[in-house]
């Protein structure tokens, strides 16, 4: 998917910003939800940067914008996001980042930068039939699952090279 590839590339993030909301908005409305204001300001503060944002970032943000000051704000939408795959948690930095694919269902492979923080996400449908096919041989109910790979982007290779042993 071109668009998760861009977290690590320069774009215009802007345009790719509003087509992930627009995603998300279209995914909301087939399966019958709502993204209230505050659910759909969480989901464009997560993507306003390729990056994993914590939750008291995001409440702080709410608040300053009258949405409430109290971290049940934040975490009731975060928890409808990330219920609904329209964000994902990632455990590994204690944050969330928005789906970029909200139409795809699946476990997404979420790619982070060591050094930056950035996080590309790519919906591998090989991922999710690897995963689906061992929780059958278990007799196991996947209800969510996501991989955390963790790495240097491209500008930040480029920026501290490896150091290779002499």
């Amino acid at each position: 998917m071109a668009g998760a590839r861009e977290a690590f590339r320069e774009h215009e993030h802007g345009a790719c910003a509003k087509a992930a909301l627009a995603r998300a908005e279209e995914a909301a409305k087939a399966r019958g939800l709502r993204l209230t204001p505050v659910r759909r300001r969480a989901l464009e503060i997560l993507l306003e940067a390729h990056r994993a944002v914590g939750a008291y970032e995001i409440l702080e943000r709410l608040g300053k914008e009258g949405f409430g000051h109290q971290p049940p704000v934040a975490y009731r939408a975060l928890d409808f996001l990330v219920q609904h795959g329209f964000a994902h948690r990632v455990r590994r930095l204690n944050a969330f980042i928005a789906c970029m694919a909200p139409e795809h269902e699946g476990a997404p492979v979420l790619f982070i930068c060591a050094d930056c923080g950035k996080v590309a996400e790519i919906p591998e449908a090989r991922v999710s039939e690897a995963i689906d096919a061992v929780a059958a041989r278990l007799d196991f109910a996947v209800e969510r699952a996501s991989i955390e790979v963790q790495g240097r982007c491209p500008a930040c290779r480029d920026v501290k090279p490896d150091v290779k042993p002499e």
